[in-house]
């Protein structure tokens, strides 16, 4: 349950003073029916330190309650509201019209911050906002909730509320089905006159809250989207999982396309919520209108509509989509101007047999299409054989797709990335190549601070092999294997990869398994990069037996990966990191000497220092 939405809507069209400017307040009320002026005892034109001033000096006799009318009053607003935000305000206005309260306040409880947001109107209308921690156990309002009995206080400045810090107030909790919800609070010095009429409301505010909230379960668990119309996420699920079966019993195609609303954040943000909610009802009447009867149309995100095209292929899916952007570029809506659309369509099973991966390329291509019609300022449809999956943007766009989509089918970009890999059919060098170079460009992107580190230790370690004049079958081998070299750190948590100081032990050991990562989880299921592993596995060793996995010394380790290691420690040194500038080759070179024959093989360092002058060191 959204209380500030609720809050939003309720102020729609009018007008809230916030806190004022010295010397002016507006009496204009967010209420449904203006709040009683004469109940202010001071003009429009007073200041509001005059307007507050006198509160600590009321007269404490007992005012004279129409409790009946009181209680009618408060039943109409349970009667014509729908949302918690509109009945606070409502029954605002009867506490300050007819109790002559100071403010009201209304807080609800957000499990996953373990805080209470607060919404505090004072008599005049001004809203203020404050969020109290569940842990603060001194704040009477977290004192509230902890003991679900009624807080008394006579200061109320934890609410940030100004003119009013010297308030009394009761604070009430707001409990339904013995659970907890919130808080109602009343800021009125004679309030201990009034304490059941109080308790009462904040039960009633309770009941109507948790009445919101099994609304939004029922809605939740329909096949319906209250929004468009259309089916809901779970219905659409639902009728995919259906769709595709048949289609596997009538050996037939069936296309999906999910169509997202261009620019829609910023309408919300400049136009506000009203205009995108519009926006995304008029796409959904417009696709609902224009589909073919045998399709099925539902909400798949937030601005995101999909449809589910039977016995239909990827071409002809194609042209339904294209008609559907057309129809839907020919609708102006004031103020936005014509409704732009980017889609991506995938094909059962031509894309893939599997639901999950089915959607993932959908939106993939939707990404991508999103891409090309925000260069182009036309939508561009995009389907998932359009474009080759270890392309760059293509990578980033399923990385995005699967990032948003891990905690619901439970596998992450890297798992994905790398049965892919092993899945690939690679039909030339220059294809391995390619493959290769994406894969590790995409694992550098991981860590941000070694941004096209892999093809930097694949050039040097390339120029050190020629150098020796190395048979050219060894020298692409070697180029290939430094590409891969950090493969392994797609095993490795982000928390430590990106860690920005030093590792603690335990960190280090995990960050030290990378090698055996890569070689075991990466290559090896492979055969055609199985005689990469070497370079892979033991480039971290050291000449004098103190590197790791393994503690291999002098010739035990293999000569490529010898190379590598040099290649890659020479790359980091002349690279800036965030506690360093990247060093000069001079001074490179002589870290590389006093390392020579304890970290690296001696001759190879002497062979590496003559062409490092000759490297491109820009990073």
């Amino acid at each position: 349950m959204n209380f500030d939405k609720a809050e939003n809507k309720a102020a729609k069209g009018k007008q809230s003073s916030g806190k004022e400017n010295k010397g002016e307040v507006k009496i204009n009320s967010v209420f449904s029916n203006p709040i009683n002026t004469k109940a202010v005892s001071h003009s429009a034109s007073s200041s509001a330190n005059r307007l507050y001033g006198g509160y600590s000096n009321q007269n404490f006799s007992k005012l004279n309650i129409n409790y009946a009318e009181i209680l009618k009053l408060i039943n109409e607003a349970l009667a014509n509201k729908d949302e918690l935000g509109q009945l606070f305000y409502s029954i605002h206005n009867v506490l300050s019209t007819r109790m002559q309260i100071n403010c009201s306040a209304l807080g609800l409880i957000n499990k996953q911050s373990k805080c209470v947001n607060i919404k505090l109107i004072d008599k005049i209308g001004s809203t203020y906002s404050s969020k109290i921690m569940l842990a603060d156990t001194e704040n009477p309002v977290a004192k509230c909730i902890k003991t679900r009995k009624m807080q008394r206080t006579q200061d109320i400045s934890f609410l940030s509320a100004s003119y009013l810090n010297n308030s009394a107030m009761l604070i009430f909790p707001l409990v339904a089905l013995d659970e907890c919800l919130g808080v109602f609070a009343v800021g009125d010095f004679r309030a201990d006159m009034y304490t059941d009429l109080y308790q009462f409301i904040g039960n009633t505010i309770g009941l109507f809250a948790q009445n919101i909230n099994l609304l939004e379960m029922v809605e939740k668990n329909s096949d319906t989207d209250t929004l468009t119309g259309l089916a809901n996420h779970k219905h659409l699920q639902e009728e995919l999982a259906k769709q595709i079966h048949l289609a596997e019993q009538s050996n037939s195609q069936l296309s999906i396309c999910i169509f997202d609303i261009s620019n829609i954040s910023q309408i919300n943000r400049e136009l506000g919520h009203a205009k995108g909610d519009e926006i995304i009802k008029t796409v959904a009447h417009k696709i609902k209108q224009n589909i073919r009867n045998t399709d099925f149309a539902g909400r798949y995100g937030g601005d995101e509509i999909a449809v589910l095209m039977p016995n239909t292929p990827l071409e002809e899916a194609k042209y339904i989509a294209e008609y559907l952007s057309y129809t839907l570029s020919c609708v102006i809506v004031d103020a936005v101007g014509p409704i732009k659309v980017s889609a991506g369509i995938a094909a059962y099973p031509l894309a893939s047999k599997n639901q999950e991966k089915l959607l993932v390329l959908a939106e993939q291509a939707m990404y991508i299409s999103k891409s090309k019609s925000y260069e182009s300022g036309n939508c561009i449809i995009v389907t998932s054989e359009d474009y080759n999956f270890w392309d760059d943007e293509a990578l980033k766009c399923f990385a995005e797709v699967l990032t948003k989509k891990h905690a619901e089918i439970g596998v992450d970009f890297e798992e994905e990335l790398i049965s892919k890999f092993h899945n690939e059919k690679i039909i030339s060098n220059k294809h391995l190549l390619d493959v290769v170079t994406s894969l590790a460009s995409t694992i550098d992107a991981k860590d941000p601070y070694t941004k096209g580190h892999s093809t930097f230790v694949s050039r040097y370690s390339e120029a050190l092999a020629r150098s020796m004049r190395l048979p050219e079958a060894e020298v692409e081998r070697i180029k290939l294997g430094a590409l891969l070299h950090d493969i392994g750190k797609i095993g490795i948590p982000e928390n430590v990869l990106k860690k920005p100081s030093m590792l603690n032990d335990e960190e280090w050991e995990i960050m030290k398994q990378h090698p055996v990562i890569g070689a075991e989880k990466v290559l090896a299921p492979n055969e055609s990069l199985r005689d990469l592993i070497p370079m892979v596995k033991f480039h971290h060793e050291h000449y004098d037996g103190s590197g790791y996995p393994f503690g291999l010394k002098g010739d035990e380790i293999p000569l490529s990966a010898r190379i590598v290691s040099i290649a890659d420690a020479y790359h980091a040194l002349v690279s800036d990191r965030p506690y360093r500038k990247g060093l000069g080759v001079e001074k490179a070179c002589e870290i590389l000497k006093l390392g020579a024959g304890v970290q690296w093989d001696k001759e190879l360092v002497r062979q590496f220092i003559v062409i490092a002058p000759s490297l491109s060191t820009e990073v």
